[in-house]
Formats: structure tokens, sequence, C-alpha cells
């Protein structure tokens, strides 16, 4: 590979973020957002990822074979898959920006947003963006405190769906529930105990998911402020699923009921 070894280059470009494994990196590509820099791991790994290098020499963009043991220190210990790539990080998007943007949802078809409350794992976060990209979420909402940060691992998980799910963050997401609702947006909440299943509620307008942290669930400020609250069938010996996993039932029944509609 041509560029400059592990030996004399080891220094993380600054102001960039790390974007590990090769899905991760490989749907930077595929969405037209090529990386700054790729680093591949010296050795076998260069062949395996001919095919992404290649990628990343259309795109112009910069290339440098490294020791191994110098992306493990970038990864932290991550599953890295021999290349590293280098982005400029994730920005959550403003509150003022979500209003903006909702009249034009409405205008061609009803909104389908998610909202996460108190989901702080990483692996949870970019885990749920996925199924909302999957699905055709407009927008996922979050608080500003408690919430996951838009991390590499966050970018590893999602696959992809980090860099293109529109994530707002809203100061007190009670109040801006409550201004969804102003706007004709229906409010589910999930929660075990509730007794009205999913399946039997009309999911076909203008909605919004909501999805609490494992264990804890909801808050109760959020909880107040749906409008309805269901549950998931349960046939097994558990009592929950993973959060991602029920975000994307969630999710996919609300597009399952769209499209017969």
């Amino acid at each position: 590979m041509k560029g400059k070894s592990s030996r004399t280059r080891v220094a993380t470009p600054e102001g960039l973020d790390a974007v590990y494994g090769v899905h991760a990196v490989r749907a930077l590509f595929e969405r037209g957002q090529p990386p700054r820099e790729l680093w591949i791991q010296e050795g076998r790994a260069e062949a395996r990822l001919e095919a992404l290098v290649a990628l990343a020499r259309q795109a112009g963009v910069k290339c440098a074979g490294v020791a191994r043991e110098t992306l493990d220190g970038v990864a932290r210990g991550a599953v890295h898959q021999g290349v590293i790539a280098f982005a400029p990080p994730l920005q959550a998007e403003s509150e003022e920006a979500l209003w903006f943007r909702l009249g034009a949802w409405q205008q061609s078809s009803p909104p389908l947003l998610l909202i996460l409350d108190g989901v702080t794992d990483p692996h949870n976060f970019g885990a749920c963006l996925r199924s909302a990209d999957a699905a055709g979420a407009h927008g996922v909402i979050v608080p500003k405190d408690k919430a996951a940060p838009l991390n590499a691992t966050v970018r590893k998980v999602a696959c992809g769906a980090a860099d293109v799910t529109p994530v707002y963050q809203v100061t007190n997401l009670a109040r801006a529930m409550g201004r969804l609702k102003t706007h004709g947006v229906w409010i589910v909440g999930t929660a075990g105990e509730s007794a009205q299943c999913l399946y039997d509620i009309d999911l076909a307008g203008p909605l919004a998911v909501v999805m609490g942290a494992e264990g804890k669930g909801m808050r109760r400020l959020t909880r107040d402020a749906c409008d309805l609250l269901a549950k998931l069938p349960m046939a097994g010996s558990v009592s929950s699923l993973n959060v991602s996993v029920a975000t994307g039932v969630c999710l996919f029944e609300a597009v399952r009921q769209r499209q017969s509609s």
C-alpha cells in the first residue's frame, strides 16, 4: 500500500473521529461521505481490505498502512477489523431544526419519529439508529442529558445509519412531546405493564414511538406525556426485550400498517 507506515505515522488526525469496522467505514463511502483519512492494518489484512482501499483512492482519501497495535490503541479494545477511518464528528441537530422540518414532513407523508428516553448505552443507541433508518423514520429525538453520545461505537453498531439518521437533541423531553402533539403527532410509549397490545393500536398516522432505558423504562414525566402506553406480546419466559430489538419491532409494525393502508 502506498502511504506512510506505522513506523513514521502514529499520530491520529486532529479534530476528527475514528470510525472503525469494515461495515461502518464502507458505509461512509456508500453514503457519499468519504472520510478524510484511512488506516489499514499492515500485512494480510491489506489484501482482504483491497476493495475498501480502492474506494478510498477513488475518492481521493489519504491511505496509510499501520501496525495492528496502532489500530488497537485507537480503537481502545473495540473490534476494528483491521481498518479505521477518520471523519468529521457526528453532531446532533437542534430542537429548532426539528420543528422547522416537521411541517415539511407532514406535507409529504405522516411523520414517523423515535424518542429515546434515558438510553445511555452506545451499543443500544447505535442499534436503535440502525432500526430507525431501516424503517424510514424521519428522525430520532433524545434529551440533552441522559443520552448516549454520538461516538465511534454508535457509528460502528449503526453500520452507517448514524451518519444519515437525524438525531435531535431537546432540552426538555416532556415539553417537546407536548409540542409534537400540537402538530398532530400521536405519541405511543412502550411499557410492559400496559393492558393494550401494540398490534391493536392504529400506528398509520403521524407517530412518535417512545422507548425507555433498559430496566428503568421511561421516566415519569415522559410516561405522563404519552397519549397511550402499549406492550409487546411476550409468549416466552423472558419478561422484556433489549431496547434496540423492541425498537425494531415497534417501528416495523408502524411500517406494516402504513403499507397496508
